[in-house]
This record gives C-alpha cells, structure tokens and sequence, in this order.
C-alpha cells in the first residue's frame, strides 16, 4: 500500500499555506504540501518533514494528525503544522525537475468557507473534511489522531 503524508500548514498570518498545479491539459488546483512516504524515512512525521523541507526548504512545527483517508490502494496521513517561512526559490524536490510536470505555485489561501470555495483541492475527499474543520472551529480545536493511530497499528 502507498503511504503519503501531507501537511495543513497554517502560516504567521493564519492562512493555509498550498501548492497550486498548474499541468498542461488540466484546470489549475491545490494541494497540501506533502508527498510519499521513503522506505528510509524514519516514520510518517520524518517523511513529511523531508518532503516540507524539499518543497518549502524550512522545518515544520507538527502539531497533530487530524485526518487519515484510505482507499483500496493508499493512505494518506494529514498533520497539522505552523509555519513561520519558507522559500519556495530553493525547494529541492524530484519533481520540480522533471520535464512535463508543470507549474508550483505557492499561495497563501485565506481559511474561510468562501475562499476554499473559489479553489479545488486535492485529493477531492479531503475538501469536505477542510471545510467541516473550519466550520467547526478551526483545525487547531481537532483531535490529535497519532495516539489513535498507533494502537490501530
């Protein structure tokens, strides 16, 4: 099974800092910084550390993991994270160099109701679940799941 992590960075400003894709052939869309998780990464918040550093080039503060999703194929782990800085300029990932990939764009995107309706986050199923956090109070107010997640494990 493939394991990805991703995080819901939340800036100095309070914003939710995404990646919108730009691909030949697609309308643009966001994702949450994040990727797949190496066999050499020393657990899932040490996978999700060195793809922030590859793609943002600055260290994470984990706060939790507030969302797990799962299909037949992969599972995908959502943390929470504060974030201060970044520099997009010197982001080191693989993919940022392979020919056809498209564009990275870094925004910071206001987390309200109204400004995640003007964007189209992915995966798909993890929209609901960003907007029923922000309509609830906030991702700071979720559960922190690792605890739960370890004794499933």
């Amino acid at each position: 099974m493939v394991e990805r992590v991703r995080g819901v960075l939340i800036t100095e400003s309070g914003r939710a800092l995404l990646i919108k894709r730009i691909r030949p052939g697609m309308a643009p869309y966001w994702v949450l910084p994040g990727g797949h998780v190496d066999p050499d990464d020393d657990g899932l918040e040490a996978a999700l550390s060195r793809e922030i550093r590859e793609e943002l080039a600055v260290e994470i503060e984990v706060v939790s993991l507030v969302h797990i999703e799962q299909s037949e194929d992969e599972r995908q782990f959502f943390y929470l994270g504060r974030i201060d800085h970044w520099s997009f300029a010197d982001r080191s990932g693989p993919e940022f160099s392979e020919e056809g990939r498209g564009e990275y764009i870094l925004e910071e995107v206001p987390l309200t109701l109204e400004a995640l309706s003007m964007i189209d986050l992915k995966p798909s199923q993890i929209a609901p679940f960003v907007r029923d956090a922000i309509a609830n109070g906030g991702f700071f107010s979720l559960p922190d799941l690792r605890e739960s997640n370890l004794r499933q494990n």
